[in-house]
């Protein structure tokens, strides 16, 4: 599966965009370096059941095991003591990220109930783009 979405990014998107775009260099075409997906635990740091099966979830989506995010500082109005779990985060590179990327973009957001579409407002100033879920429920056919 990866090697179909990087070949289809190399042979087609790759020289499209650079005749497109007048770029004289392959390394000036805008590419995936990484992708990360995290999760924020708010109030559920504090029990390490849910903790666990939290990043076992995270684990399952992305295919490698991720890492628990903690505190960088004590903020007494949330509660939250410094080093303190408050979240799960994976990183993805290479042939991991493409693959994820085309489970992502074929499998799963089709079969999001209701689904508009990707928001084109999400990219920020840096070319990152950010995609939030809230409680999917997926359309099994």
């Amino acid at each position: 599966m990866a090697e179909r979405l990087k070949k289809l990014f190399q042979e087609k998107i790759s020289p499209s965009l650079m005749k497109e775009n007048h770029y004289k260099n392959k390394h000036q075409v805008p590419s995936l370096q990484k992708i990360v997906i995290n999760r924020g635990l708010g109030d559920a740091s504090q029990n390490t059941k849910i903790l666990e099966s939290s990043l076992t979830e995270l684990s399952s989506i992305a295919g490698q095991r991720g890492v628990l995010t903690r505190s960088k500082k004590a903020i007494a109005a949330f509660k939250l003591r410094e080093k303190t779990p408050v979240g799960v985060c994976v990183t993805l590179r290479g042939n991991r990220m493409y693959a994820f990327l085309d489970r992502l973009i074929n499998l799963a957001l089709p079969r999001i109930r209701d689904f508009q579409g990707l928001n084109s407002k999400s990219f920020d100033g840096s070319g990152n783009y950010s995609l939030g879920l809230e409680e999917v429920r997926f359309v099994l056919s």
